[in-house]
Order: C-alpha cells, then sequence, then structure tokens
C-alpha cells in the first residue's frame, strides 16, 4: 500500500530554516518524479519543487534559491531544505509524484513563517 507522510514543519522566524521530510512506503521514491506542494489558506495549491528519476530538480521561482529538494534512496524519502524563509512561505506542505497520484496524499506538515 502506498503510504507518503511527511514531517518536519514548524513555526520559525523570517530568515530561518526547517528540513522537510517525506517518508515514502509502498513506492520507491527514485523511480518516479516526486514533488513537494504547499497549500496556503485561500489559494490554490501549488507545486514548488520537484526531482526526477534522474535526479534533475526544478523550483518554482518564488523558492528558487531558498529551497533544495534531494533524496536519500536508502531511507526512500524525500527532502525540502527550507532557508531565508519568508512569512510568504506559510503553508501546509505535502509531497506527492508528479503528476500526482490523488488517492495518496498525506496529512501534510505545517509550515508557519512569523515574527
Amino acid at each position: 500500500q502506498v503510504q507518503l507522510v511527511e514531517s518536519g514543519g514548524g513555526s520559525v522566524q523570517p530568515g530561518g530554516s526547517l528540513r522537510l521530510s517525506c517518508a515514502a512506503s509502498g513506492i520507491t521514491v527514485n523511480s518516479h518524479t516526486m514533488g513537494w506542494y504547499r497549500q496556503a489558506p485561500g489559494k490554490q495549491r501549488e507545486l514548488v519543487a520537484s526531482i526526477t528519476r534522474y535526479g534533475s530538480t526544478n523550483y518554482g521561482d518564488s523558492v528558487k534559491g531558498r529551497f533544495t529538494i534531494y533524496r536519500d534512496n536508502a531511507k526512500n524519502t524525500v527532502y525540502l531544505q527550507m532557508n531565508s524563509l519568508k512569512p510568504e512561505d506559510t503553508a501546509l506542505y505535502y509531497c506527492n509524484a508528479y503528476p500526482v497520484w490523488n488517492a495518496y496524499w498525506g496529512q501534510g506538515t505545517q509550515v508557519t513563517v512569523s515574527s
């Protein structure tokens, strides 16, 4: 059974850092394009970063230079390192494949950036 479990969120001040983790089971993360998505209240869900089976990465314009997506294949886990966080990064963050597997959204992990 496919399961995606996000963790690592929290509350930080602007300029701070967090590392999010996506622990996967039932799928092998390096066999798919995987992505991190976020959704803020009242806004549409957006893709913020992705990594292909080949290791190529892509980022949304708003996070380029600040966020890094990477994998640990031994742990079957995808990470999102977030630096220089801004209040507008506040959202519920999810991982999933790209394109998404709609049946397998996890609970997400909340990131809150405020003073």
